[in-house]
């Protein structure tokens, strides 16, 4: 297509989809797929069975790993505009795709709200995915806004924007992470346990910390967390396999003798997916969380993580920035990860969800980019959404139902189906003859005021 059809097709668009219409439009969207080594193979994977579902494919490879399943307007992986049920993206307007974000970008007030709007402009500020993870995922950390920033001018090729990467897991199977840093209680722990991390520090930490108590002062203790976090990571290479050899030795020894702790099993099966990887000697410094289904965590702006295994929803801020440390084949930035870290000790808060009726719960992280709900309806069953000033997307993951907006209009889906409601419609959602479960995502409604 040369730029004068482009143009052309431009102008197309913009007459045929401006206006007041386009707040009474529900659209269905194409999603994107990432295949990334750590996620679960082929058709096992509920990512894949969701790309499937939603792309019209006809088969998948058995192969490949299938990851992540993206719905947003992030460059990286942007969803687009199905118009009919062919799963067309764009069929509407010649051979060219519409992005989800070209659709917003025509009048981005009338679609997401005046207020969403006037602060992240023509951008979703939520990027929706799912996530099947089969081998942990790096050791890592999400920039704050100045950060990101700085390294996207510094390395746009690896840090590709500018935005902050505040995020939410929420459980769909039994879910393993990494999260945040243990207390003080439980390093002493460690220090007096495990004489492979012993070795890696210089003694008289190692001796100061055992001995501080929290009426050292929370700064001192601090500081020693952060030089023995900090001296362990960046551990010559040499010395890191040396020590996790003995480490894993010592513990196959122990293992015949008695019941290993969760974290020491857990040591050993990173061992085996990562070997001689200072993300293993990591993850003694880092809590442990086990999510059943339907329980969430949610990680702030330089927090150290680590997802470890299972099948989640995850929504975040519009960004793909990672800082990574450990754990991983990709780009390592073990200072800058060191550097942005908050040194923030303590359990991170398991986020239930909140009642907002018989079928549905909400989970709110202190972020105001997002919010996430969860609906299951029995068959036959029916449950409103409000209208609200911000847009929202809702992902099937199973069973089939019908949707009337405030507008009278309605339409029937199912499995693997994503839909964009636009700012204040209200919708009306009843599932068939089988259970429906989906998860809507949308700004956060403490932005609002907590409506």
């Amino acid at each position: 297509m040369d730029e004068e059809d482009d143009n052309k097709l431009k102008k197309c668009r913009k007459k045929r989809l401006s206006g007041a219409d386009r707040r009474k439009r529900l659209l269905r969207l194409k999603c994107c797929v990432q295949n990334y080594d750590w996620g679960v193979i082929g058709c096992n994977s509920q990512v894949a069975r969701l790309f499937l579902l939603n792309s019209g494919c006809c088969s998948l490879d058995p192969r490949e790993c299938y990851a992540e399943f993206w719905i947003g307007t992030h460059k990286s992986g942007p969803s687009f505009v199905v118009f009919g049920r062919d799963n067309n993206a764009g069929a509407a307007f010649g051979s060219k795709p519409l992005s989800l974000k070209d659709w917003i970008s025509v009048d981005p007030g009338a679609v997401l709200g005046d207020k969403v709007a006037r602060k992240w402009g023509g951008d979703l500020p939520f990027l929706f995915k799912v996530l099947s993870i089969e081998k942990a995922l790096s050791i890592q950390a999400h920039p704050d806004k100045d950060l990101a920033r700085s390294l996207n001018q510094a390395q746009p090729s690896i840090y590709k924007d500018d935005n902050h990467k505040p995020e939410m897991a929420l459980a769909l199977t039994g879910f393993e992470a990494l999260c945040g840093f243990i207390s003080s209680k439980e390093l002493k722990v460690v220090l007096s346990s495990v004489p492979e991390i012993v070795e890696l520090v210089q003694c008289a930490d190692a001796e100061k910390f055992s001995h501080e108590s929290e009426q050292d002062g929370k700064e001192k203790v601090k500081q020693l967390f952060e030089s023995i976090f900090s001296q362990i990571m960046s551990s010559n290479k040499g010395i890191v396999r040396e020590a996790i050899c003995k480490l894993k030795r010592r513990l196959s020894l122990e293992k015949k003798k008695r019941q290993l702790s969760a974290k020491e099993q857990l040591i050993l099966r990173l061992e085996g997916q990562y070997p001689a990887d200072v993300g293993i000697l990591a993850a003694f410094f880092l809590n442990y969380v086990e999510l059943k289904p339907g329980e969430a965590l949610y990680v702030g702006p330089n927090e150290p993580h680590a997802y470890i295994s299972g099948e989640c929803i995850e929504c975040m801020a519009t960004s793909d920035n990672v800082v990574r440390a450990g754990l991983t084949s990709k780009k390592r930035d073990v200072q800058a990860l060191l550097s942005m870290l908050n040194y923030k000790q303590g359990f991170p808060e398991i986020l239930q969800g909140v009642s907002l009726n018989e079928y549905t719960r909400k989970y709110a992280p202190p972020f105001d980019e997002f919010e996430v709900d969860r609906c299951i309806l029995p068959q036959a069953a029916s449950v409103s959404f409000p209208s609200v000033p911000g847009p929202s997307l809702f992902l099937v993951m199973s069973g089939k139902g019908t949707i009337v907006t405030g507008y009278s209009e309605e339409i029937t889906f199912q499995e693997g189906e994503v839909l964009f409601v636009p700012a204040y419609m209200e919708v009306s959602i009843t599932a068939a003859a089988i259970e429906l479960h989906m998860y809507r995502a949308g700004v956060n409604n403490r932005f609002f005021g907590d409506l």
